[in-house]
């Protein structure tokens, strides 16, 4: 059972963590960037006489490895899912260089016994060279086996609720076959993204995509659409995972309107007509 207060005080080292322009490519071939060899928008990219980090590669930069398995915590780990995810951009994301991972606990939700529990972490993307923080990356775990852990009690916070009506802007992605394969080399060797027999021990009939894939693919939408393929509109994004992707299904993002700058939208399976991330807000400059 998770120990609330060994979790809540756990000292996270600061990361250091050094990527290419071969990584950043690397990183926007996952997210299905290339797709279309036509498609002049996504050369930007992709090619290194031009390139742009797209936003989203900072989530996965900087990361503190599988601290939930250390026994001092308690977690139940293999038990554990990847809630909600979110990020703030504060500035772009050189194409190259060295980042500075600080992460920490940010609070514990004990939903009660057999309930689960949900864990709120927080991690500053920062440019080792600038000492300038680049990106905000906020995520949720579920921890399935950790309802009554004795964590205080309070109220959980509320999903954004999209509006009830037709969505302003519809944007369809293909996903490759192989593209669970590509994205892994980003950093998440998980098995269950690439190999049947783990991917069906674990549930599942096939591998499944990264869900920050899928959370990638949602910026794509975003920033084809909403920012008008200016990365730098983009500020802010978050939601709730809800159902897993797989490779080759079409990924639909609905995007309402709400003004202001805020955008609520959701993403879904068209294949199997199943929503795969929801209660979605973002936010463009």
């Amino acid at each position: 059972m998770l120990d609330y207060d060994t979790v809540m005080t756990w000292t996270f080292p600061d990361v250091r963590q050094s990527y290419s322009e071969r990584d950043t490519i690397l990183y926007a071939l996952g997210l299905g960037f290339g797709h279309d060899p036509m498609d002049a928008d996504a050369l930007g990219f992709l090619l290194e006489d031009r390139l742009t980090a797209f936003p989203t590669m900072s989530v996965v930069l900087g990361g503190p490895g599988p601290w939930m398995t250390d026994p001092r915590t308690g977690i139940d780990w293999i038990r554990s899912l990847h809630g909600e995810q979110g990020i703030r951009i504060h500035r772009p994301l050189p194409s190259s260089g060295t980042v500075i991972g600080r992460n920490r606990v940010v609070d514990v939700i004990d939903k009660g016994e057999g309930r689960g529990a949900l864990l709120m972490l927080e991690r500053d993307v920062i440019d080792e060279a600038t000492d300038e923080l680049i990106a905000t990356r906020t995520s949720t775990s579920f921890l399935r086996g950790d309802g009554g852990c004795g964590a205080p009690a309070k109220a959980q916070p509320v999903p954004h609720a999209v509006p009830d009506r037709a969505p302003d802007i519809r944007h369809e992605m293909t996903t490759r076959p192989e593209a669970a394969l590509i994205y892994r080399l980003s950093g998440d060797w998980n098995p269950i993204h690439a190999d049947p027999e783990k991917a069906r021990k674990a549930g599942f009939d096939r591998p499944i995509l990264h869900g920050l894939c899928t959370y990638g693919m949602i910026g794509r939408a975003l920033v084809a659409t909403v920012c008008g393929n200016d990365t730098a509109r983009l500020k802010e994004f978050g939601g709730r995972f809800s159902a897993p992707a797989y490779p080759g299904e079409t990924i639909r993002v609905d995007i309402w309107d709400e003004g202001d700058g805020a955008y609520g939208f959701e993403a879904r399976v068209t294949d199997r007509d199943i929503v795969i991330f929801k209660n979605g807000l973002a936010r463009i400059g």
